[in-house]
């Protein structure tokens, strides 16, 4: 047995307990416990804190040193939140749920956009609690399938996997995923892609986020105008009561142009909308990802 697949089964055996405790709480004490979890995570993980420091830094150049460090110390909290409320993602129930935990706006704009027929591009972000959609859009009639990232954990993946699916949408393999998202919208199906991380430079085209080049794949923007697909961007934001407020913007339909500097323009929109959506909550997004590869300059 390789050292990787040790440690592969002392990360899931982790994992495991803290989702049987997460489990076995009341949602109220789970997300608490979520909460301090993440307060701890800056000491426990420096790199991260470190980057999530830069990051917000070089994107808020006018924010003072103590706004900067409340938004991390916030960002944290809620990433151990949304962490633990993954884990219980499968538990919620439809039309309870929906009335208890949910506020929608603009849903209008989702129903026009599948009712052209067409399948629909659902564009987002990490930010708030992204992965409840698995939840909302089938509950309220919206079919869907999420593109996602294979985690390095084999076992948690695949668990993971389950969670998002448990609502009746499909997991798409992020990095062989264009076929897959095509058949999905040829099947009068959303699929839900966020477009807030880095991609390699050999696929990817550099559009400005809060003023930096960010490497950001094309995919969603050329689909849409290959297939003439509705983008609908949607935001999740968590309340301080731990409600949901999701934010469905009007669909944008882009032109059928696919001229490279039309790409380059288009994808840069949909990135726009992003980062205002990022603007209106900062500490509710993944600061600590990597999104720009450019070395910053020294302090």
């Amino acid at each position: 047995m390789s050292r990787s697949r040790y440690k592969n089964y002392f990360e899931y055996a982790l994992f495991l307990i803290l989702n049987a405790v997460a489990r076995a709480l009341p949602r109220r004490l789970a997300l608490k416990l979520g909460a301090g979890i993440g307060a701890l995570t800056p000491y426990l993980l420096p790199k991260r804190r470190q980057t999530a420091y830069t990051n917000l830094r070089r994107a808020y150049p006018e924010k003072s040193e103590a706004e900067i460090r409340a938004i991390m110390a916030k960002m944290f909290r809620h990433l151990g939140k949304s962490g633990f409320e993954m884990l219980l993602v499968d538990t919620f129930k439809a039309e309870q749920d929906l009335e208890r935990h949910f506020e929608f706006h603009g849903l209008e704009h989702l129903r026009e956009a599948y009712a052209l027929d067409r399948g629909v591009l659902l564009l987002s972000g990490h930010i708030g609690f992204w992965e409840v959609g698995t939840f909302f859009l089938g509950a309220l009639g919206f079919p869907a399938d999420f593109v996602a990232k294979q985690m390095r954990n084999p076992y948690i993946g695949r668990h993971f996997e389950k969670l998002r699916e448990a609502g009746g949408g499909r997991v798409i393999d992020a990095r062989q995923g264009a076929r897959k998202i095509v058949r999905s919208l040829a099947e009068k199906r959303g699929v839900c892609i966020l477009l807030d991380q880095h991609t390699s430079p050999k696929t990817s085209v550099k559009v400005d986020f809060f003023g930096r080049p960010a490497c950001t794949t094309p995919i969603i923007t050329q689909i849409a105008m290959k297939y003439d697909v509705p983008i609908v961007p949607v935001f999740v934001y968590r309340t301080e009561d731990d409600r949901y407020q999701v934010y469905v913007e009007p669909a944008l339909r882009l032109p059928n142009d696919p001229r490279p500097e039309t790409i380059v323009e288009q994808t840069a929109l949909l990135t726009a909308h992003i980062e205002a959506a990022v603007r209106k909550s900062p500490h509710q997004w993944f600061w600590v990802h990597r999104r720009w590869r450019d070395k910053p300059e020294k302090a």
